[in-house]
């Protein structure tokens, strides 16, 4: 993972009801170019995870958080601008077109317009680049949110089921490049589909119970042992 941690959280607890964690005391460092892979049962708190680092819930505690090697908060601006999410579902800015959001997200996140030519092409989303969002399908509108995530090209890029809702085309580039990211960044996603966790993690943490119960790295990813975990967790 290299020597010094991208992002490292000590002890996070989550909760949308106070007295009731979804998350209790995880602790995790995260390396500068490694791709992650998070799995769990359905209520594990893969997707509560990934609203926390999105700074989207305000029921947390942390006994320590560093981005970089410094201390920082979920909501402060400069770790927004060094991170971009990509939810299983979002239906944000209907009345944008994608090039339209392409454009609010450059400037929002203060980087020049990118080419995106070539990401449009790989998940053949020629004929839907000046087509308002809400009236894309999901599996389109899922599209036009990885090609801007993409393109920008964050430190940390954070996927919620990033499978969910594509084509197999489409699928295949979306692990071509979730495998090569690692170029320009650090890759978080969580995802139920174990081919995808196979084919682009280096790394597999198993959220259980609201914490990380185990890790699997390098040969140990495969997808028996995999479904022998979740078998495991699924019986208790």
């Amino acid at each position: 993972m290299g020597s010094a941690p991208l992002l490292s959280l000590n002890n996070l607890s989550v909760w949308y009801t106070q007295g009731h964690p979804v998350l209790s005391g995880l602790s995790l460092d995260f390396g500068t170019k490694e791709a992650v892979g998070l799995i769990g049962l359905n209520g594990a708190g893969k997707t509560t995870f990934i609203k926390t680092l999105a700074g989207l819930l305000k029921g947390y505690r942390l006994d320590g958080a560093k981005w970089e090697g410094r201390p920082f908060g979920f909501r402060d601006r400069a770790f927004q601008r060094d991170r971009f999410i990509v939810f299983a579902e979002d239906r944000s800015f209907p009345y944008f077109t994608f090039r339209e959001y392409l454009a609010y997200a450059a400037a929002s996140y203060g980087v020049p317009q990118p080419d995106v030519s070539g990401l449009v092409k790989g998940f053949h989303f020629e004929a839907y680049t000046d087509v308002l969002l809400k009236e894309l399908s999901t599996g389109n509108r899922k599209k036009a949110y990885l090609i801007t995530a993409f393109a920008l090209r964050p430190k940390l890029l954070l996927l919620d089921e990033p499978v969910n809702g594509l084509d197999f085309q489409s699928t295949e580039f979306l692990y071509q490049l979730m495998g090569e990211y690692k170029k320009y960044g650090a890759l978080l996603f969580s995802s139920h589909i174990l081919e995808s966790i196979c084919l682009t993690a280096d790394r597999v943490l198993v959220l259980e119970h609201g914490k990380i119960g185990r890790t699997f790295s390098g040969p140990q990813i495969a997808a028996g042992n995999i479904r022998e975990v979740l078998w495991d967790e699924e019986k208790y």
